[in-house]
This record gives C-alpha cells, structure tokens and sequence, in this order.
C-alpha cells in the first residue's frame, strides 16, 4: 500500500470512484453485492477487496483462484451446524458473526466455509444472488444444509397480541446484528406488512439465535425474529413467518481437506438424521444438493 493511501474507502469515496450515488453504495452494501466492514457505525471498504471485486466484474477476467482459508466455519448461527461440528469432532472452528459479515471475511480468506440464509426479493429465492455476484469466478460450491422454519418467537404473556408481523408495532423486538441475515429479512418483512424499523421499538443485538431467545424467555423484549427450534427449546410460543433455506459455501480445496471430509460424513450419519428430524422446524432431506459451482 503506498504511503498515504487509506487501508479503507469511505461511502463516498467509493460513490466517486464508482461514479455512482451514495444511494447505491449503501444498496450495493446491504445485498452483499460488494465487500465491506462496520465499524462505530460506518460502511468502510476494503482497498484490496474492492480492486478485486471491479477486476471480478470486468469482462474476460479470467477465473479467480480460491483463497484457502484456515479450518474456520464463518457465517449465521445456526444450532444444528454447531452441534454437526462439535459432535463430528472434525476440528473445524468457528466464528459465527452472520451471513453478510461472513461473506466478507470468507473474501478474505479467513475461512474455509461460510454458513449463509440470505433472501432475494428479486428472485424470491435463497443464497444464491447473493453469492453468484461476488464469488462466481472463485473456486466455491454452495451447498444445501438444511430448511429451516423461522417466525415470532413470544413470550406468552404476548400471545393474544402478536399474531404475525404487523402485531409487533409498538412491541419491543430483540434485534440483531446488521450483518445478521434474519435481521435484513426481518426488516423486509416489515416493509411488506406496511411497517418500518420505525414502528417496532429494538433492544440490544443479539449475536446469535440462543441469545436472542434468551432475550425473550428472560422478559427483557416482547419477541424475537427467530427459530422454531429454539422457540421450543425454550418454552417460547411461536408464529410461523417463512421457511428459509440455510446453505453453506465452501472453499472447494477445503471441501477436500480431512476436517471438511469428516464433518460432511458425520452429516450423513443416521445420527444427524435423528437429531435434525427431532429438532422442530428442520428439514435436512436435501443435505448436500449443490445450488452454484463457482469457476
């Protein structure tokens, strides 16, 4: 990096170097389209990464070769992942910190997958837009994990009252993180019942599915966007909103390595099967059905 030249670009940088409105790099940000950081509440651009995503985007680029990453699964929470890697004992880490957040660090090769539920308005469907328009050119795969079945999670003081989203105006709702992706789909959920983050009142983030039903069971918010699963784990009532399909990308050099090999036979196992039939609001029929193969 030559001296005086910034690690980073600012939103409006980028607008100019893009010659394109502000407006649409804050688009650009929130569909996943283009890497970025948060920090103290600002979008900031890797130099690196966005060089790379403008040589990505130029026609005749020649495919990408995959960043291998450390043995690190990125991306959402998701319960039954964790306890798939746990219990393979694979080695695999993890650094769960939601989808788009994973989605910038798997750019930057910090891991060697990337657990993801992002929907596309345009296309009504799941992961793939969001994926297909950042590393088509990478050596990746994504592939099913699981449909998940995801909705209000309520105390049940609350039940009479909240009986789909336009119930929650006025209610206390446990957020998550702008990076989570239940946290976008929510917010566009909202906008499809006629209401804005404005008319919901928000506590603190919660950085993961537990903890965002911990939220509710303790009576620190009225309800959480969460899932069923952990809805009944903790005793919660549950309005069902939307079944969404939960994937994994991963490296495809990783996905030969030996603790991506363990975990995805441990997820064949009669053992997996059981646990994911039993935990409500899992469908894991289609593990392993590949969606996009990049370069």
């Amino acid at each position: 990096m030559a001296q005086g030249v910034s690690e980073y670009l600012t939103t409006r940088e980028l607008a100019e170097l893009l010659r394109i409105k502000e407006r649409k790099v804050y688009d650009l940000a929130s569909s996943g389209e283009i890497p970025c950081s948060r920090a103290m509440g600002k979008l900031l651009f890797p130099r690196h990464a966005v060089e790379a995503w403008l040589a990505e985007s130029s026609s005749g680029y020649a495919p990408a070769a995959s960043i291998q990453g450390p043995p690190v699964v990125l991306g959402s929470h998701d319960p039954l992942l964790e306890w798939a890697l746990r219990e393979s004992r694979c080695g695999l880490a993890t650094f769960f910190d939601g989808s788009l957040d994973g989605l910038d660090r798997f750019a930057r090769g910090e891991g060697v997958a990337t657990g993801l539920h992002l929907f596309d308005p345009e296309t009504r469907s799941w992961n793939v837009a969001a994926v297909q328009s950042r590393f088509a050119r990478q050596r990746i795969v994504l592939v099913e994990f699981a449909w998940r079945e995801r909705g209000l999670m309520v105390a049940a003081k609350n039940a009479k009252k909240i009986s789909g989203i336009a119930g929650l105006k006025g209610m206390l709702m446990v957020s998550r993180q702008p990076e989570a992706g239940s946290q976008r789909l929510f917010e566009h959920l909202l906008g499809e019942a006629g209401l804005t983050p404005k008319d919901v009142s928000f506590a603190a983030p919660a950085r993961s599915e537990t903890d965002a039903t911990v939220a509710v069971r303790e009576g620190t918010a009225d309800a959480a966007f969460g899932l069923k699963g952990v809805a009944a784990q903790f005793g919660l009532v549950f309005v069902p909103i939307v079944r969404e399909r939960f994937d994994l990308m991963v490296d495809r050099r990783g996905w030969f390595e030996p603790p991506m090999q363990k975990f995805l036979d441990f997820c064949r196992t009669d053992s997996f099967r059981s646990r994911a039939s039993n935990q409500h609001g899992y469908d894991a029929s289609g593990f392993g059905r590949v969606h996009f193969n990049g370069a």
